[in-house]
C-alpha cells in the first residue's frame, strides 16, 4: 500500500462518528520502490493530500527528508516535488495493521493489500 493510498483511506462503520481517519499504521515490512517521476501528477495531488497525516505515517515508519510543509511556487520546484513524490509513491507498506482511531478495530495489510472487513486479528 503506498502512503498516498493511506492518506485517502478512511473507515466507515456503522455508529463510529467522525469517521476513523486517519487509520494508524503499525507496520512490520516497508520497502521502496522505484516509481517514475510524474511531476504534473505530484503538483495535483498536493492540494488533495492531508499533509499532517501523512508526516504522521512517515513518523511512524521513521522516514527521514519529507517536507513538512508546502513551499510557495511548488509546481515549478522539482527537487520538492520529487521528495514529495518519493513519500506518497515510492513507500510501499507490505505488512502492516491499521487501526481505527475511533472505533480500535485493527485491519491487516498483507502483502501491500489492505482488508478493511471487519473481521478478528
Amino acid at each position: 500500500m503506498k502512503l498516498l493510498t493511506h492518506n485517502l483511506l478512511s473507515l466507515h462503520v456503522w455508529g463510529v462518528r467522525p469517521c476513523g481517519f486517519p487509520l494508524h499504521l503499525q507496520a512490520t515490512e516497508v520497502h521502496i520502490n522505484p516509481v517514475e517521476f510524474n511531476p504534473n501528477f505530484v503538483a495535483c495531488m498536493i492540494l488533495k493530500v492531508e499533509w499532517e497525516v501523512l508526516l504522521e505515517a512517515a513518523n511512524s515508519l521513521h522516514l527521514i527528508k519529507v517536507p513538512k510543509e508546502t513551499i510557495q511556487g511548488y509546481k515549478h520546484d522539482k527537487k520538492f516535488l520529487r521528495k514529495r513524490h518519493h513519500t506518497l509513491l515510492e513507500v510501499d507498506v507490505l505488512e502492516c495493521i491499521l487501526q481505527c482511531p475511533e472505533s480500535g478495530c485493527l485491519f491487516p495489510i498483507s502483502h501491500g493489500i489492505h482488508n478493511m472487513l471487519e473481521t478478528e486479528i
